[in-house]
């Protein structure tokens, strides 16, 4: 059962129309190609490390820049897939119903106060999605919404530019309203929350985790994680939710995550429960995404695992930092892994 995800995700990939045909065999990569990945890797400047691993067995990992194997860097929006496993967790584990639920449910003050059918009708579906219809609370509005004096009360205040379940607007504040949801949901705070289902099953320790003013640890960025810890996690989720023979997360909760439920206007990129995909090099590949270059990518046709992280800088609105990590893992770290030859196709 443990492949059970590593094989339905290759047969969604198949229904979807993206997969290319597998080989019976591929080959791991061997020295030289490690010592290839990595020696593109140094040229980019602003990395911290590269891990790669596959079939669960660590192939090589690279530490730039002074950084160091074991402190938990910031991994930014990278939190708002620690968030969407959250979520399911907490379905699994019977503290929310589904995904339908309004989140009306879970803020009742707030809509006393301001009644408004539409916005307490958006779903818990509609923000893992990132299609509330709610005005972003990220890029040129992040500043405006951190300096407010309730985070989930701002995010909720926003104007309506869409209706739920339209168009994805990415928003940090919503998902903060979702790391609320799952502490109301379980009496516990999202960080207690956690440590106990997901964290200490995984043997991770967290570092920082930022709060908000009512003292609500921030949902979707700001959590503080080794590159090793997202290893596991990502493995984890290669291994259908298990984790030493346990499980962590429900295999249908990943299954559900993977689908694409909306584009992004802004990239192109599809989104499911806040986690990306794209196809690179052929494969379909899934990953959790953080400012400044923070990523765990899961390629399930590969059996693989690459975490890459990065410095944090200012950057343009663009993410231009993206490209040269695309390119690396398109154009080096794929081919290596697969033995795949674009000219052959």
């Amino acid at each position: 059962m443990r492949k059970v995800l590593f094989t339905a995700l290759i047969i969604l990939i198949t229904v979807q129309g993206f997969a290319q045909e597998l080989s019976s065999q591929y080959e791991v990569l061997d020295k030289s190609g490690i010592s290839e990945v990595f020696e593109r890797a140094e040229s980019i400047t602003f990395l911290r490390s590269v891990s790669i691993q596959q079939k669960n067995e660590l192939l090589g990992e690279r530490y730039f820049n002074g950084a160091s194997p074991d402190y938990p860097y910031n991994i930014k929006s990278a939190s708002k897939s620690i968030i969407s496993l959250l979520t399911g967790i907490a379905i699994e584990e019977g503290f929310i119903s589904s995904v339908d639920e309004p989140i009306s449910e879970y803020f009742p003050e707030y809509f006393e106060r301001n009644p408004d059918s539409v916005k307490a009708n958006i779903t818990i579906k509609n923000l893992l999605s990132m299609q509330t219809g709610l005005e972003t609370t990220s890029r040129e509005n992040y500043g405006k919404w951190i300096s407010s004096e309730n985070w989930a009360e701002y995010v909720l205040s926003q104007p309506l530019t869409d209706e739920p379940g339209g168009e994805m607007t990415y928003s940090t504040g919503v998902s903060h309203l979702l790391a609320i949801i799952v502490a109301k949901a379980s009496g516990m705070n999202t960080r207690n929350f956690a440590e106990k289902y997901l964290f200490d099953p995984l043997e991770i320790q967290a570092g920082n985790w930022d709060l908000d003013p009512q003292g609500n640890y921030m949902g979707g960025n700001n959590v503080a994680l080794t590159p090793s810890d997202l290893l596991k996690i990502g493995q984890m989720i290669l291994d259908s939710g298990f984790y030493n023979g346990k499980r962590v997360v429900s295999s249908q909760w990943l299954l559900d995550s993977f689908k694409t439920y909306a584009t992004s206007p802004i990239n192109s990129y599809n989104y499911g429960y806040m986690w990306w995909n794209r196809t690179l090099a052929g494969f379909r590949v899934y990953f959790a995404w953080g400012f400044g270059g923070q990523f765990i990518f899961l390629v399930p046709q590969l059996d693989a695992v690459v975490v890459i992280t990065s410095k944090i800088y200012p950057t343009d609105e663009d993410r231009e930092y993206q490209h040269p990590i695309f390119d690396l893992l398109e154009h080096h770290i794929l081919p290596a892994l697969s033995d795949f030859n674009p000219a052959r196709q």
